[in-house]
């Protein structure tokens, strides 16, 4: 039988025992309230352990969560302050293997935390804003407290029966936003040459952030896209309401965009509010490569933190700075490559710090997160490098081209002593 509570009232030490794993929902499905109990109450708890693959709340700070142990697939979001801190395990995962690492006991998940719309008339709870791993983890959970929030959307697509709920926790307050970043003209630059591999009747796929808002916002021209995607922010509504995203030409899910996230601002949540036209679904639908497979003129778009001459790609680390996450990039980049009509591109700015520091480099300096075989098209403010097919050879010189001029020179060294070696 579910327990009816409110915030005022919630006593996490019913429910939670020493020791017990928690997985919390992420993203703008992050349930605040929750998380405020948790932070308040956990300290009494001892053992706790809490998974979150990421975090646009501000809520996660060292001194607030100096009483349980915290992980993550990344820095992603404002986790980078814990990580910069030590104070964050990172789990090196795609997201496609999160549910299946949870399902299997490997990412331990004794409590699910979650955040749900209110029940419809059957008495299922929409997902809302996330789908992801939340069904993994209700199914796993010796406990699930679901925070019931009459401000979250009711999307269609993955449901939490009432019964499957051991605590429901009614509050009505927003959920996290993510507004919109600002463009600077080196993101429009980068858009304007993405935008020129999205033709008629493609499907995108793209995160959230200045270049990808960008790039949407130079598709009113287009007829007929589609959308396949682990997340999306304002700009779907946009294109949506302009007529160009129909999904009429998806080899399947025909006129419905299928999405994993809704990260933005009140405006997508109205928007995405009982609309049949978005389909909140797992990242073993999202993610999976039997799925994609089945889409053509597929065109995936994700970030890195640098690529060198090879086209080997780093968008975890900077030295001993962890700044993003594995997340879903290799399955779109595969997807993406292998789409017929399709492309899988890799957007970064030239430099950073200021213009001080090259992000084309003769060597990473962190992992290697998409490998080099699975590349198609890295792109910069001065122009796109495609990859695929390429020798060694011809790929640093392709770089070397939309590196920034001022490190063009020390890179082409570079590039003719692998054009001499022949790797």
């Amino acid at each position: 039988m579910t327990i009816e509570t409110t915030p005022a009232e919630l006593d996490l030490a019913a429910w939670v025992r020493p020791g017990d794993r928690i997985v919390l929902g992420q993203a703008c499905g992050e349930p605040p309230a929750l998380v405020a109990a948790l932070m308040s109450q956990g300290q009494s708890i001892p053992g706790l352990s809490v998974f979150i693959a990421t975090s646009f709340s501000g809520a996660f700070r060292p001194e607030s969560t100096a009483s349980f142990a915290l992980s993550s697939m990344g820095a992603i979001g404002q986790l980078r302050t814990m990580a910069k801190g030590g104070n964050l395990a990172i789990i090196p995962s795609h997201v496609s293997q999160i549910g299946p690492l949870i399902e299997a006991g490997v990412i331990g998940c004794d409590v699910a935390m979650i955040q749900v719309s209110p029940a419809d008339e059957a008495g299922r709870h929409s997902c809302g804003l996330i789908s992801d791993h939340v069904r993994a983890a209700v199914a796993r959970a010796r406990v699930v407290i679901a925070e019931v929030n009459v401000a979250v959307p009711y999307t269609f697509g993955e449901t939490i029966h009432a019964s499957e709920i051991d605590v429901a926790v009614h509050c009505d307050q927003p959920p996290v936003e993510v507004p919109a970043a600002p463009i600077s003209e080196t993101d429009a630059a980068i858009a304007r040459h993405c935008a020129g591999f999205i033709g008629d009747g493609a499907v995108i796929q793209t995160g959230v952030g200045a270049v990808p808002d960008a790039i949407l916002r130079l598709l009113g021209d287009r007829k007929d896209l589609g959308v396949h995607s682990g997340m999306l922010g304002d700009g779907l509504a946009d294109l949506v309401e302009a007529g160009v995203i129909t999904n009429a030409r998806k080899e399947i899910d025909p006129g419905v965009s299928i999405n994993g996230a809704l990260i933005g601002t009140r405006r997508l949540y109205d928007f995405a509010h009982r609309n049949p036209a978005i389909r909140m679904c797992p990242a073993n639908y999202t993610h999976d490569a039997g799925v994609l497979a089945r889409l053509s003129r597929l065109v995936s778009i994700n970030s890195a933190i640098e690529v060198d001459l090879t086209g080997q790609v780093n968008a975890e680390a900077s030295g001993s700075a962890y700044l993003g996450g594995t997340g879903g990039q290799v399955d779109f980049v595969r997807a993406g490559a292998r789409s017929p009509g399709g492309h899988a591109l890799i957007a970064l700015s030239a430099t950073a710090k200021g213009g001080t520091l090259s992000k084309i480099v003769p060597a990473l300096s962190g992992p290697v997160t998409t490998a080099r075989s699975e590349v198609d098209v890295i792109v910069t403010e001065f122009g796109a490098a495609e990859l695929k097919g390429r020798s060694l050879a011809e790929r640093a010189r392709a770089l070397v081209a939309i590196a920034h001029p001022d490190f063009r020179e020390a890179l082409d060294r570079e590039a003719h002593a692998i054009a001499r070696r022949g790797f």
